[in-house]
């Protein structure tokens, strides 16, 4: 008798719960798009307002691995000119742990000069999304990957710092 109750009742949980997903990743959307857009649009405060206190910000040079207040006063200079930067999502792929506190995304961003790729890690605290990793990275075709690889070990001066 318990299995003919429980069955139907799963039945009706799954739209409920599928729905609740959905409605997260549609919030998490609607942050990223925004805090590009605040990007767009040199509001550094909004930008920065997304990315947790202890967030780690990844750019595409080897040397850029910033913490969130590093990553600020680095910036600085083209928020004050009005002009930061610019990137819409074109594909975005959103995943949520079963407890629905932890978010992980990919996106393809176009921008001016072609497209880049971002991935990062949101917690959930207190019913707001915080951005804690971001990755920007360039997505290079496996037909260019060697031509892109001799160009970067010709570049003189790369460095990357080794921190023990």
């Amino acid at each position: 008798m318990k299995t003919i109750v429980i069955i139907p009742v799963l039945f009706l949980l799954i739209p409920f719960l599928t729905s609740a997903q959905d409605q997260e990743k549609e919030e998490i959307t609607q942050m990223l798009d925004t805090w590009h857009k605040a990007a767009a649009n040199a509001d550094q405060q909004a930008y920065f307002d997304v990315i947790a206190d202890d967030g780690i910000y990844i750019g595409t040079d080897a040397s850029e691995i910033w913490t969130k207040q590093e990553f600020f006063v680095w910036s600085k200079q083209y928020f004050d000119k009005g002009k930061a930067w610019s990137f819409t999502a074109i594909k975005r792929n959103i995943y949520l742990s079963e407890d629905r506190s932890i978010a992980w995304f990919d996106e393809l961003l176009q921008f001016t000069g072609g497209v880049f790729r971002g991935s990062g890690v949101l917690c959930e605290k207190d019913g707001q999304w915080k951005l804690k990793h971001y990755v920007l990275s360039l997505p290079v075709p496996n037909e260019k990957f060697k031509g892109v690889m001799e160009v970067m070990n010709a570049q003189e001066g790369v460095k990357i710092d080794k921190e023990e």
